[in-house]
């Protein structure tokens, strides 16, 4: 196997690196969107509508 060079060994690097950053945005706005139609839920029910 070829030895790569510091470039591409950058690129690399930061290719699995925004990988992993890019899904761990996307976990973080899922588990938002649940915790705002939660609270959506919660309030409307402590109004106490019945």
């Amino acid at each position: 196997m070829r030895e790569l060079s510091a470039e591409a060994r950058l690129h690399l690097y930061a290719r699995s690196l925004s990988r992993r950053t890019g899904t761990g945005l996307h976990a973080a706005a899922l588990y938002g969107a649940f915790a705002v139609i939660a609270a959506i839920v919660f309030g409307t029910l402590s109004v106490h509508p019945f």
